[in-house]
Order: C-alpha cells, then structure tokens, then sequence
C-alpha cells in the first residue's frame, strides 16, 4: 500500500500523531487467521531478514491472531530444535528484539517444521496433512514464501500444483505464493517462469517481492508527488533538467562470490531495484490507489523507456566497471573483486553499471536518467537526485553573481531515510551573493514511530492481499526486456580493462561521459 500514512508522510509533516489511511487490504484488527509456509526455512534469508521480521511484527501487534509459520526444508530438524535455531538467529542478527522473553516464548509455539526434500512428493503430502491438523477446520488461507535459489522455484511450485496447495477450500480462504528475486536472469528466463506460474497460481495470487519497494522512502515517492501541489506542476520536461538514481555499496561479495559471477551489478541491483524507483519517480498519477492502477502506470513507463539496443547504441550509453584494491572510507585495505572468494581470476563480471536511459513520452522527453549501481564505492548510500533547470542568468548576472545553483530535491533511500530541496539563498553581508542551501526532511527525527524493516511492510501487504509494492508479470517482462539487450551486447563488445576503479572510489571515470555538459554524479 503506497500511501499508508495518506497526507501525513509527505515532505514536511505538520502532525506526529498515527492515524494511517490504509488504500487497499484490510484494516488490522480485520484480518484473519492464517499460516504462512515458508521454503529454504534453514537458509541465510530466512535467518536474516525473514523471522527477525515476522518475530518483530509479533512483538508490535502486527500479525492476525492464531498467526502461524511452518517451515519446509530438508534438514533433519524437529519443532523445538528448528525453533531453537530461529532463537539463536534473532539473537545474532537482530539483537535489538529480545529473543529471550515472554513475548519470544508465545511466537515461537506458532512456528511448526515439516522436513522434507523439495523434490519430494510425499513431503508435499505431509505438509498439506499438517496444514489440516493445525488450521482445525477453520478457512484455508495459506501464504507460501519461497526462500529458496531460483533454480528450485520451479520445483516448489510444480509440487504445490500437484498437491492441491495452490487452492482453498471455502468461501474465505486464499492461497498466495511470494517469490524472492532474481526472477530470472533474463527475458527468456523470465518468461518461462511466468508460464510455469500461470497454469499453477493465478497472476492475483502471485508476489515477486522487491524488498527495496518496502523502504519507507520508495513508499513516499508517490505521496511526495500527488499529495502535495507544490510538487506535480514542476514534475515534468519543461522544470526537470535530469534525474539520476544511485545505488552505491561499500561491502564486497562478504561471500556471494559464486552468486554475483553469475548474476553481475546489472542483474542484481538495476534490473530490479533500480528501475523499480525509475517507474515510481516517473509514472503518471494512477486512476486510483489500488494495486492493478499503479502497476499499470509502473509498466507504461518501461515500456516508453527508449531500446538501447545494438554495438553503437550499448557502447554509448552504458559503462562497465570492476573494482580493484583499494582502501574503504574507514581506511580499511581491501582486495579487489578477482581476488575475492569463488570469483574467476580473469572475470569479466560488472561490479558497477552506469546507464543512460530515455523515455519517449510526453511528459519526460529529452529528460535524461541517469542510473549508477556499484560495489565498493566510497559510502553507501541510495538515492534520487532530482535536479531542476537552471534560472536564466540575465538577471543575477548583472549583480555580479552569476552561475546560481539550480534547485535539487534528493530522495535519500537508504541508510537516512528522508528528503532535501536545495534552493538559492543570499548569504549574509552587503553584497548580493546567491549559494545552495538546503531544506531537509529526515523519517528519523519526524514522526513518533519507528522505521519498520522492508520485510515487515511486505509480509504484512502479502497477508492482507494488497499487492501495490510487488511486480507483476508483465512487469518483470517489460523490466528484462529493457537490460537483456544490454547484457546480449557486452557480451559481444570488447570488455573494458578490468579492473577500472578502485575500491573505496566512486568508480570509473569513464562513467562521467553519460552525463550532459553542467552535471555531476551524486556525490553525497
């Protein structure tokens, strides 16, 4: 639900009180009992993110009464053992929930282990058996959470088809299945996996989930733009000069070596969460808050994205890079991405991407997007860098103080969540001299609520059958169809001198030739 919080989330709030104004779901008092069924149960993302999340959500009132989780996995475990390994995971990874209280003790006689390999039918048999013993008659509504590789989705989902698991019976129950990304690796790949879902799983039933659209920050993009006047007149090609997005890490592979040799920045970080943003800052106002209209308007703009396709137009438009030794901001001494573990001595994997899209439609022609997504850069940061044309100069020049700064509002994704608007202000003395000062809004400091983890908004949607922060299968398509041309051409192209930055750099200095005369990267 984009606009939960409705007017109070835009960009300076007058009020700190909690009054939501929900768009879509139920209200959460309303929502049923259910059981959320989760594969790779003994995997990195589920210890991490996934019952961290559900156990926080727990704690703060979240989740619907009788509120249960059975894990599927291969490892010999039973209810009290897997449940001690949860314990021990909230303790490591999500220190700040007390794993060792009353409140620990009643979510963890909700969680249930079923073992079973993914390949095995029988398992699935088991599982559907258990679902019955512990729903006791009442409505089926049964979320599956697959937490697993991809290479086992097609697994999972064919032994749930055949199980019956893809169904409810009564007139309240539902079945829903999210789906962690990559999903696939390409447009062929994406396509097929769409037609397996399909005979399976119906499209309403289906959440690819993106945790990156569960941050707060991405949420408010859109109450940003259509819940505030002052906003939507400027938001077009004749006020906005350019409009960057960036997606700077300064870990390494911290052990996804294996993982990222095969998948590269492109697949990993642009595809998906990138362009995720993109359509968001980009999109027409939807007809309504529900989740079809926004996803609409999501897919209108990917497809108004201008192909880069071809040798000439790949090479011209994008930048590869790969980051050597070097020293991170902290000073610490790093090595560079062909010494790290499971990496090829000689790879040709991208580290950081830089592009150049277009979108030939009415609102943003000859706007450019500039997107920049890389490893090891100099801080993390994820942000939207919004830069407005520049006032002409006849006026100011004549006082001897030409060259004003145009006006910037930024989005700061991650790790401060928050917004800034950049205006000219003169500064103190007798003279008339104009410099950049900045307006900031930070999520922290303003409201008298916490910041919830991605994982926690998007469970709690996917429980509620609110799908406005998941993709849908024509927009998985349209996203892959834009980068697979990109990714067919450095194929053929020849690869830069790898490596072509250094670790704790913003990256190469060849990405600076995307950008039109008078603009800079973000460099926060």
């Amino acid at each position: 639900m984009i606009a939960n919080g409705g007017a109070k989330r835009g960009f300076a709030p007058e009020t700190q009180d909690e009054s939501p104004c929900h768009t879509g779901g139920s209200e959460l008092s309303e929502i049923p009992p259910c059981t959320l069924v989760l594969f790779g149960a003994t995997g990195d993302l589920t210890s991490r993110k996934i019952i961290p999340a559900l156990f926080s959500m727990h704690t703060q009132g979240l989740l619907p009464p009788d509120f249960q989780v059975v894990a599927f996995a291969r490892r010999p475990k039973t209810d009290t053992s897997f449940r001690e390994d949860l314990q021990h995971s909230i303790r490591q990874f999500a220190s700040r929930l007390n794993a060792d209280g009353e409140e620990w003790t009643k979510f963890a006689a909700s969680v249930y282990y079923v073992q079973s390999d993914l390949d095995d039918a029988e398992g699935y048999q088991r599982l559907s058996q258990r679902l019955l013993e512990l729903e006791k008659g009442q409505a089926q509504r049964r979320l599956f959470y697959l937490a697993t590789p991809p290479d086992y989705f097609s697994t999972i989902i064919q032994h749930l088809g055949t199980a019956g698991l893809n169904q409810a019976e009564g007139p309240d129950g539902w079945a829903r299945i999210i789906i962690e990304k990559p999903f696939g690796t390409d447009l062929e790949s994406a396509r097929q996996l769409n037609n397996l879902l399909r005979p399976v799983f119906k499209e309403d039933q289906i959440y690819r989930i993106d945790h990156y659209l569960g941050k707060e920050t991405v949420q408010n993009i859109l109450v940003l733009r259509f819940a505030n006047q002052i906003f939507e007149p400027l938001w077009n090609q004749k006020y906005i000069d350019n409009i960057q997005i960036t997606v700077a890490e300064t870990l390494g592979m911290e052990g996804r070596g294996a993982f990222f040799e095969h998948a590269g920045i492109t697949r990993d970080i642009v595809q998906n969460h990138a362009l995720q943003v993109l359509t968001l800052i980009a999109m027409e106002p939807p007809c309504s808050l529900n989740a079809d209209a926004i996803r609409d308007e999501k897919v209108k703009v990917l497809r108004s994205i201008r192909p880069i396709e071809g040798h000439e137009a790949v090479a011209a438009s994008t930048v590869r890079g790969q980051y050597g030794p070097g020293v991170t901001a902290e000073g610490e001494a790093v090595s560079g991405y062909r010494e790290e573990g499971n990496v090829d001595p000689h790879s040709s994997t991208e580290t950081f991407a830089a592009f150049r899209f277009h979108l030939d439609n009415w609102r943003w022609s000859g706007v450019p997007f500039y997107v920049q997504a890389g490893k090891r850069l100099a801080k993390r940061t994820t942000s939207v860098r919004i830069q407005f044309k520049a006032v002409p100069e006849v006026l100011f020049a004549r006082q001897a103080c030409s060259g004003v700064q145009p006006n910037v509002l930024t989005l700061r994704i991650q790790p401060d969540e928050g917004a800034s608007l950049e205006i000219g202000s003169k500064t103190p003395g007798p003279q008339l001299q104009v410099h950049p000062v900045e307006m900031n809004f930070e999520y922290g400091s303003s409201f008298n609520a916490p910041i919830r983890d991605a994982y926690e908004r998007l469970i709690l949607d996917a429980i509620r059958g609110d799908a406005s922060l998941f993709a849908r299968d024509d927009e998985v398509e349209a996203a892959w169809s834009i980068i697979t041309p990109i990714l067919e051409a450095w194929r053929d192209l020849s690869c830069p001198l790898f490596p072509n930055y250094q670790a704790g750099s913003w990256g190469p200095e060849a990405a600076n030739t995307l950008l039109r005369e008078g603009t800079v990267w973000t460099r926060p």
